[in-house]
């Protein structure tokens, strides 16, 4: 994965990140030496939230095979809520 610093990004702006993605999907952006961002194109972002979505998607069609769900009203379950 690219890295920028922070001084890099200071003085070459959005140059510096368009270098840095143009090697890699993401890039690391440090400060004072220290790991604290990551910056990548908005495709690749998109790309990443389709993912997180479709295991979300699927951890949910396993919990409901698995019997992991409840059928209830809306009070039932602001009810049940209430008591945790």
């Amino acid at each position: 994965m690219s890295s920028i610093s922070a001084n890099d990004l200071k003085t070459k702006g959005i140059s510096a990140i368009e270098v840095a993605l143009s090697e890699a999907p993401e890039a690391i952006v440090s400060v004072r030496g220290k790991d604290k961002f990551v910056v990548m194109n908005l495709a690749h972002y998109h790309y990443l939230r389709e993912c997180e979505l479709d295991a979300a998607l699927a951890e949910t069609r396993a919990d409901l095979k698995a019997g992991r769900a409840v059928k209830e009203s809306p009070a039932a379950h602001l009810k049940r809520l209430d008591k945790l």
